[in-house]
């Protein structure tokens, strides 16, 4: 008896843990199986040569986003960066903030920690002693500081030469690459690798010209040119580390662009340049486009030839001290090669002349010009933004819009020569019908002048940081040394959007890709079924900021090849298509964003190469 009746107990057992599932299985298959609820991935799929869906390689972004009447939101994470943020980069690996200013002015808001003891000597003559911290790792989750400095390589002592206006960019393996500054900095290149306990190692005399105020780009091999400079009508590719340059080479367009005011007998009496900071970013067809002031050249890097002349940009200045806007437009990473650039805001091209000598601020340029670079006779289109801008920040966001922020509306960067900040961030929407494209967003309250920075976060958020117009660190003036630093919260970020969001299972998807090859993004979501076409997967490379100039940054639309909903109850698997080459996406790490109905996950890092 006592056998039968564990018999029956098991028996019941069996029937509730495996019929009842199956009969309720039965009862809602037309859910299941419809939306593929038990489809599990081909363990053999990545073997396989044939498509399980065809790539999307239509020129056009996806115009699925969710809409809203959130016009973000501004928060202050840091009452004191402990240097003013004259630059500023995003480090992959460490997910840090490095900013840096300049060691002209022996000073900032963080003392030299004992442990980077000895102090730099400021001056070999007076013995004067600089104990001042001149750069930092901003580490964006705690806001917490690092104090960096410098090893010069050539002497075996702290010595950091003047990073005052420098460029910069990132390797294939993260590291930083800095050129140029001022004085003594003025022809070095300077590196910091991506762990926890790096520092700074200086190579004072890597290049033949002097590089202040010049542009770095990332070659499509992963190595860098630097484009101008103050009194620099030339180029030059940085050389491998330890090596120096002995010549660069001329590029006639800096010089036919670099401005100066005559009197009636002919002589010079004033030098406004509106050539520094020239606009550059590398075409996907391998090809480097180079704006100074109002003109334009397309340059073929492996001929050092210029290949295409573009027509003038009416309207005024673009290029410091006349300080506009400029960004390469999302590419669509399809076979077809086409790339357009954007170029906004700026000053008339003698206001530099009237705000340096007069302290009368003319009002700053308020048209955009855009040009698609890979065309072969193409023509500026002109829109207007909201309101006049100079030296302002425009950050390519995750879902291909772009965000316009700081500067002024009056005047030209240098000192005190700006009046009127600009505290309201405006969305510029590529993709909408054309007197659409415009959309003025919630306001800061901190002016952000000259010398401001801006970095796109793996978040979706935008850090701004910095702003100083004096020569020095200077707290009782109408616009202070700035060292508060903010977040702000676009559109996307609307709580009300939050379901929307996808999460990126960073374990689970490829994190090295490969130029051509496919690759899988496995996401969690609220959502059961993400339809393929309210889907999108882009990868930014983070931008070098400065003085307006956002180097390097660029946003790549992959190809979407299939979208496999609920391989796991809640998880999708995203399969999409790398960049085609090192033209389209230089080597390196970017962040990997799934956006769906215009809602960005959190960026995971990828490398590519």
């Amino acid at each position: 008896m006592q056998t039968k009746a564990i018999d029956s107990t098991m028996a019941r057992t069996f029937r509730a843990v495996y019929i009842l599932p199956l009969l309720f299985i039965s009862g809602h298959a037309h859910f299941f199986f419809q939306n593929h609820f038990f489809k599990f991935p081909d363990p053999f799929s990545r073997f396989r040569h044939e498509p399980r869906g065809s790539a999307d390689e239509s020129s056009e972004s996806k115009n699925t986003n969710i809409t809203s009447g959130y016009n973000g939101e501004w928060e202050l994470v840091s009452e004191n960066s402990g240097v003013s943020s004259m630059h500023a980069i995003l480090l992959p690996k460490i997910n840090k903030v490095l900013m840096y200013d300049a060691t002209i002015w022996k000073i900032s808001k963080i003392p030299l920690p004992p442990h980077k003891m000895p102090c730099r000597i400021a001056d070999h003559t007076t013995g004067e002693l600089d104990c001042w911290c001149h750069s930092v790792l901003f580490d964006i989750e705690t806001s917490k500081l690092k104090a960096l400095e410098g090893i010069h390589i050539q002497y075996i002592f702290i010595l950091q030469t003047d990073t005052w206006c420098s460029s910069g960019g990132l390797t294939v393996d993260g590291n930083l690459v800095s050129a140029g500054g001022n004085g003594g900095g003025a022809n070095a290149v300077r590196y910091l690798s991506t762990c926890p306990t790096c520092d700074w190692r200086e190579y004072s005399t890597a290049l033949a010209d002097p590089r202040w105020y010049s542009t770095q780009v990332t070659l499509p091999d992963g190595g860098f040119i630097v484009v101008g400079g103050r009194g620099a009508f030339s180029y030059e590719y940085i050389p491998p580390e330890g090596q120096s340059n002995k010549k660069a080479l001329f590029l006639p367009l800096m010089q036919n662009t670099h401005d100066q005011l005559r009197g009636v007998d002919g002589q010079i009496f004033f030098t406004l340049e509106n050539n520094l900071y020239p606009f550059v970013h590398l075409s996907p067809d391998g090809n480097l486009f180079i704006f100074s002031n109002n003109r334009s050249i397309l340059l073929d890097p492996a001929s050092n030839k210029v290949v295409r002349e573009f027509p003038d940009l009416p309207g005024g200045s673009r290029n410091y001290p006349a300080s506009g806007m400029s960004a390469l437009l999302p590419i669509k990473n399809a076979k077809a090669v086409s790339a357009e650039v954007l170029i906004c805001g700026g000053a008339k091209w003698d206001s530099f002349y009237f705000a340096e000598t007069q302290k009368q601020f003319l009002p700053a340029l308020q048209d955009c010009g855009t040009i698609k670079i890979t065309e072969q006779n193409p023509n500026w289109k002109i829109e207007q933004m909201p309101s006049p801008r100079v030296m302002g920040d425009i950050m390519i966001l995750p879902t291909g819009d772009l965000l316009m922020l700081n500067g002024a509306k009056t005047g030209t960067s240098a000192w005190n020569d700006a009046e009127d900040p600009n505290f309201v961030p405006v969305l510029y929407r590529p993709n909408a019908a054309e007197h659409e494209r415009f959309k003025e967003l919630a306001a800061t309250t901190i002016p952000r002048m000259y010398h401001s920075s801006a970095v796109l976060l793996p978040d979706g958020k935008v850090l701004v940081a910095g702003s100083n117009t004096n020569d020095g660190y200077e707290f009782d003036v109408k616009y202070p040394t700035e060292l508060r630093v903010e977040k702000f919260s676009p559109s996307y970020l609307d709580p009300s959007l939050a379901q929307l969001r996808p999460h990126i299972i960073v374990e689970s998807s490829d994190k090295l890709i490969n130029y051509g090859k496919r690759l899988s993004v496995r996401v969690r979501s609220k959502e059961m079924i993400l339809n393929k076409d309210e889907v999108e997967v882009t990868m930014y490379a983070p931008a070098f900021t400065t003085h307006g100039i956002s180097m390097n940054q660029r946003l790549i639309i992959l190809n979407l090849v299939d979208v496999i909903n609920n391989v796991w109850p809640g998880v999708h698997s995203i399969i999409a298509e790398a960049p085609l080459s090192g033209a389209v996406a230089p080597p390196g790490y970017y962040l990997l964003y799934v956006v769906y109905k215009g809602v960005p996950s959190v960026a995971m890092w990828v490398q590519i190469k």
